[in-house]
């Protein structure tokens, strides 16, 4: 369940950065609460993963989520660079999360 939770806080840690770039482009209360929301969501996620999970861990894959998260989104929905280059070395990142998984 502790790993079930960690990558809901990368999901939300994802969401929230998502949210600071609608802010930039919108500055709008709507935009501040959902960023707070999603970044709220994301430290209770944590937390409650690392009451099981070692803390390196825990804190390895939940920024590797949020890492590799935001820069895929910035792919898809803001037209960043789809170079090979990036998406090996987010790949990278996410099989370190998976390495982290296994010897856990």
């Amino acid at each position: 369940m502790a790993w079930v939770s960690l990558v809901v806080a990368g999901l939300f840690e994802m969401f929230g950065v998502l949210m600071i770039s609608k802010l930039h482009k919108d500055r709008n209360w709507q935009a501040v609460v959902l960023l707070v929301a999603g970044f709220g969501a994301s430290f209770l996620f944590l937390a409650n993963a690392m009451e099981t999970l070692p803390m390196g861990t825990a804190y390895a894959v939940w920024t590797g989520i949020g890492a590799s998260g935001g820069a895929l989104l910035g792919m898809l929905v803001y037209g960043e660079s789809k170079e090979w280059k990036r998406l090996l070395f987010i790949g990278m990142v996410l099989g370190a999360a998976v390495g982290l998984k296994i010897v856990s």
